[in-house]
């Protein structure tokens, strides 16, 4: 086989497919976000695709904990949590989530995608004759923990409690059960019924595995997340969450009774072979939480930026999806459109957006993921606004009816 002629030919068939991804060269300005310099030669650009919803990568507490850590402990961990890489840092940080879920204990991981992966098939593998009810649209990360459990596994309809309840109903009541779902989902931006599905939970005898890494940080009166808002974070079994967006550093996090932590702590391979994040990583995360916990002006300033860039969207007949979230996908449906309009907001308007092309979801629902933050400014959306008006009108796309004023 002649493996490299084989990498290109696929590598060209995404590129004719519109699903190439290229990636572009940021740098951002301390202070400045959403701004950042991009050396492909476009010069300052604007970012509305970030996950740092609420600018806290860039938060003075954040970075002043994180450089008094840097001083205080060195660069790195020293290792992985079990030899020689727990630090204190750890540790506060993670008294910080357990407190900010409720829980007895947290279990710091990498990334949130490793702390789906190594709990949920830590769980689904340990316990015996565990069966996964796992929602259709759930991210990568869980069906791939999932996967490696080699557990049973059961997909509901996403969002479908009567087909969630009709899956359950059809498993022995003895049998141990995990449903794991997210709270926000992240390309569509809808949201699941947790409390319903907690009540199936309980009547059937399941734990429940909730994911809140679009969440955390941005809903509840100290950023919990929705389980927060809803007052449901009690009924869940596991919570998990993520460092590395709202809360604007890096790693992953579940959150749980002191047992199920230990347990996953002394099983998950993800947990005991990998090296700890940084001392400062953590300080820089635990310091995030804490003024969130505290502090609701980010939060308010947030909802109110998302409302904004939706009416405007509205008020030109852009179609987006409709949700509660903070989630904005303007639809486009093309791959190749999608792209260049991408490219074009890029090279001429100095906005930087991703275009979301298959497989990250499905084709014919290509979409740019606008994600307002409240450092964007009343100008940032007029300017956004304004670029897409034109690309659409210019990339001849269907609008939405105007509802008249």
């Amino acid at each position: 086989m002649k493996y490299q002629d084989y990498f290109r030919s696929r590598l060209d068939t995404l590129r004719d497919e519109g699903n190439y991804r290229e990636f572009a060269e940021l740098e951002r300005h301390r202070g400045a976000y959403p701004r950042a310099k991009c050396h492909s030669g476009e010069g300052d650009v604007t970012i509305w695709c970030s996950n740092d919803y609420l600018g806290m990568g860039q938060h003075p507490d954040v970075l002043a904990a994180m450089h008094e850590a840097l001083d205080r402990t060195g660069a790195g961990a020293g290792g992985t949590r079990n030899i020689s890489g727990t630090t204190h840092d750890h540790v506060l940080l993670e008294a910080e989530l357990a407190d900010l879920h409720g829980k007895e204990a947290a279990l710091l991981f990498t990334s949130g995608y490793v702390s789906n992966w190594a709990a949920l098939g830590t769980l689904a593998s340990e316990i015996p004759d565990c069966v996964v009810l796992s929602d259709a649209l759930n991210h990568a990360s869980m069906i791939e923990g999932i996967r490696h459990s080699r557990a049973q596994k059961v997909i509901w309809k996403h969002n479908d409690l009567e087909d969630l309840e009709a899956k359950l109903a059809a498993l022995p009541l003895e049998q141990p059960k995990l449903i794991a779902f997210e709270s926000v989902y992240s390309m569509d931006g809808d949201v699941a019924p947790i409390e319903a599905i907690c009540d199936l939970a309980d009547r059937y005898g399941a734990m429940t595995y909730l994911d809140e890494v679009h969440a955390v940080g941005l809903y509840g009166p100290r950023g919990g997340g929705l389980a927060e808002q809803l007052g449901l974070m009690d009924r869940l079994t596991v919570i998990e969450g993520t460092l590395g967006k709202a809360f604007g550093v890096v790693g992953g996090y579940i959150a749980a009774s002191a047992e199920l932590c230990d347990f996953v702590r002394s099983f998950a391979s993800g947990f005991i072979f990998t090296t700890a994040l940084p001392p400062a990583v953590a300080a820089g995360a635990a310091a995030s939480v804490r003024h969130l916990k505290a502090s609701c002006e980010e939060r308010t300033v947030h909802q109110a930026r998302v409302a904004e860039v939706r009416a405007q969207l509205d008020a030109i007949g852009l179609p987006h999806i409709e949700n509660p979230s903070h989630i904005i996908p303007v639809m486009v449906g093309d791959p190749v459109k999608c792209k260049f309009i991408s490219d074009t907001l890029l090279r001429d308007h100095g906005i930087y957006i991703q275009p979301i092309n298959y497989p990250t979801v499905p084709k014919g629902t290509e979409r740019l993921r606008i994600t307002p933050s409240p450092v964007h400014t009343a100008q940032d959306v007029a300017k956004l606004v304004t670029a897409l008006e034109a690309l659409w009108t210019q990339c001849q796309l269907a609008r939405q009816p105007i509802a008249a004023q």
